[in-house]
């Protein structure tokens, strides 16, 4: 059996978080993270922000375990209403479904419990069962070297995770950004699943940032910034394991969420901006078939279909036909109908090309 290489530690950590390098970082993170939580109501439905960027987030946290799909295939995956989309776009359109999953648990019972955390685990990988009860569990480098060995007894995650489900749940001086990059590398450090460990370690991020105020939903776009410094993520949660390097770590998470806040911010104004000319389209040029309901389809289905229009206008399959088909009609839209076999996307284009690339 392999043995467990770090003892895990009593939270919080014995180690003094009020560094000046702490924080000065936990200003401009507590700074900028407050103007995505001040601005995020520009949008009036609230679910075209947690629907567009909690799908993209997936994209990108499942990105981080070498799960990769296209923002064509990912968009399509998500909204599909059968068994037709399989593989990685499966799997990351279900990760989204975790998020949601877990944030209406959280708004059921204010809390993030480990019941919650196993809900989201067996839907994230379609299975039935939860913490790691077998031992064997090493986590390897790219050279298929171990460099890190988790507890291996089911009994000590349970406890371990019991704890932690307490230390999140529980009033602290510590700063609530500087307890969630604990509460992060707590998590990875148990490895309490078999499998999908630092995806539902993310989405523990923005859950509990949620759960804190400090977001008024679960929309911080963290995953892109983790992706694009993946090799500084691992080095610094495995530094912490070797020599207690908790400062590099708490910086780095904060530095994560400055970044992710201007990036969010920027995505919220986008799609804010481009709303507001959409609907002035629609009003002046299609006043009869005009509706905010169906302005909030367009945005919270990228690729929307036939289907959703029905769905979320009540209207009849030829009304919903018509109105999209009289809006990919107009070149100042930017709808474009795509047709694959017997299915219709209506494509919203910059609204994609925005969510994909961070501009239209």
């Amino acid at each position: 059996m392999l043995k467990q290489t770090y003892t895990i530690p009593q939270l919080p950590p014995e180690f003094d978080f009020d560094t000046l390098r702490i924080l000065k970082a936990l200003n401009k993170a507590t700074r900028s993270l407050a103007e995505v939580k001040g601005r995020a109501p520009v949008i009036p439905n609230q679910g075209i922000l947690i629907d567009t960027l909690s799908l993209q987030e997936a994209k990108d946290s499942s990105e981080i375990e070498n799960i990769v799909t296209t923002n064509d295939e990912l968009f399509k995956a998500s909204f599909a209403r059968d068994n037709s989309i399989s593989g990685p776009s499966k799997e990351v359109a279900v990760y989204q479904s975790a998020l949601h999953l877990g944030y209406t648990r959280l708004c059921e019972t204010e809390l993030l419990t480990n019941r919650t955390l196993v809900e989201m685990f067996r839907l994230l990988k379609n299975r039935d069962d939860g913490f790691r009860k077998l031992p064997g569990t090493g986590l390897q480098n790219n050279q298929g070297q171990i460099v890190y060995v988790p507890p291996q007894d089911a009994q000590v995650i349970e406890e371990q995770m019991r704890l932690l489900e307490a230390y999140i749940n529980a009033e602290s001086d510590i700063d609530p950004l500087i307890r969630m990059a604990i509460i992060h590398h707590q998590f990875e450090s148990i490895h309490p699943f078999p499998d999908g460990n630092g995806r539902i370690g993310r989405i523990l991020n923005v859950l509990y940032l949620t759960k804190e105020n400090l977001l008024g939903i679960p929309i911080l776009y963290m995953s892109r910034g983790i992706n694009n410094s993946k090799a500084d993520y691992y080095r610094l949660l495995q530094d912490v394991r070797d020599t207690g390097a908790w400062e590099n770590w708490i910086v780095y998470i904060l530095d994560i969420v400055t970044e992710a806040s201007l990036i969010t911010l920027e995505l919220i104004e986008g799609i804010r901006a481009q709303m507001a000319h959409f609907k002035q389209v629609v009003r002046t040029e299609h006043p009869k078939i005009y509706s905010q309901d169906l302005i909030n389809n367009l945005f919270r289905h990228p690729y929307t279909r036939i289907e959703f229009v029905m769905r979320e206008l009540s209207v009849s399959r030829p009304t919903a036909t018509n109105y999209l088909d009289k809006l990919s009609a107009n070149e100042n839209l930017g709808l474009e109908k795509i047709t694959e076999g017997r299915n219709n996307y209506y494509v919203n284009m910059d609204l994609v090309a925005l969510l994909s690339n961070g501009k239209t």
